[in-house]
């Protein structure tokens, strides 16, 4: 995985060039591979999806408001909240890390509604539903709630009448935004640790025309179906915290200091890394020590590119230490970072 990575990141994602500062260095934009930001218990295997969105029966009154806003009655949160769930299943079925997912058929009592977070459950009922359900650990949709405004407009149109004679008419126009709201809990019971929370929110706009405002509703057919396909999209995204993730970042390197270091800016240009290495390895011996600084400086940058962090590490530490290349301690930092996230990316 890591050597496909780095070929790509060579071959196809490099390439915005920015000058910056008097036009002594340049600034590449690149992908790198980070962490995955939610992280498990490597011994978690078996994962239990919980639905716990449902209002318990002394707050539903909370929901009623919203039940008639939604216009499409009581059902949607309900089918809302499924979709999220089967969604989030088989999205979680894709990561090999993973040996079974199942939800829960189980109801829980204690939650507020209207889009609030419910309290987390404590550790004793999470092993005991881990126990009853041979499951690691507990992913919990612990919000889903569904808010919907609808505007009106008129407009004057013509209508066929009874012997086919365009008469004049109002017509109905009704625009429907429908808020989703969602909340996700993460329970690792092996570090006893909540190890992720998130609210994640989306919206989707419907609109129906009609003789009248009901009419116009009816129209607004897209509406649940457009909840539901979202639902299922918010799912199948919480399930990549748990997957390594593309970041772009800036690498600058230097292109002024002498010939060698402009025809070598040409070459990275046109992608030659191995013919601008080369050029930069000359001017290592240059005897002028910032120059040498900055060429040992660009060998670090194209040892990284190779995906060769220690050979990097190495080249930057003697542009800094017999050199005083001030940019390169940071560099080193940046790249021992990129060590410890591929060793984590490795596990994943």
């Amino acid at each position: 995985m890591k050597h496909k990575l780095i070929v790509k990141t060579i071959t196809a994602t490099f390439f915005c060039i920015i000058m910056i500062g008097c036009g002594s260095k340049k600034s590449l934009k690149t992908e790198v591979i980070k962490p995955p930001i939610v992280t498990l218990d490597s011994a978690i295997k078996k994962i239990g999806i919980l639905n716990r969105s449902i209002p318990s029966n002394e707050n539903s009154g909370l929901d009623q408001v919203d039940k008639i806003l939604s216009l499409e009655g009581e059902k949607l949160d309900k089918e809302g909240a499924e979709q999220a769930i089967i969604a989030l299943k088989n999205a979680l079925l894709q990561n090999p890390r993973f040996t079974d997912v199942v939800i829960l058929p189980v109801k829980l009592d204690q939650n507020p509604g209207g889009g609030v977070f419910p309290s987390s459950l404590d550790w004793n009922q999470i092993e005991d539903l881990c126990k009853k359900n041979n499951v690691d650990a507990i992913f919990s949709l612990a919000i889903y709630d569904t808010d919907a405004k609808a505007t009106y407009n008129v407009e004057n149109t013509k209508i066929e009448g009874p012997l086919g004679i365009e008469i004049p008419a109002i017509e109905h126009i009704v625009n429907i935004d429908t808020r989703i709201k969602t909340g996700w809990r993460i329970y690792d019971p092996i570090r006893k640790r909540v190890c992720d929370q998130l609210s994640v929110n989306r919206k989707t706009i419907s609109k129906g025309k009609g003789i009248n405002p009901i009419k116009a509703i009816e129209a607004a057919t897209n509406r649940k179906q457009s909840v539901l396909q979202i639902s299922q999209k918010i799912g199948s995204d919480y399930a990549l915290r748990l997957l390594p993730y593309k970041a772009q970042v800036y690498r600058d390197y230097y292109v002024k200091a002498t010939p060698n270091f402009e025809i070598a800016k040409r070459k990275v240009e046109t992608g030659q890394w191995d013919g601008a290495a080369a050029l930069w390895e000359k001017e290592t011996s240059n005897p002028d020590p910032e120059i040498a600084g900055q060429a040992c400086f660009n060998m670090a940058f194209y040892n990284e590119i190779k995906g060769d962090y220690t050979k990097a590490i190495e080249w930057a530490t003697k542009a800094y230490t017999d050199y005083e290349n001030k940019n390169a301690l940071r560099y080193i930092d940046d790249l021992k970072k990129r060590i410890e996230n591929q060793k984590i990316v490795d596990e994943n």
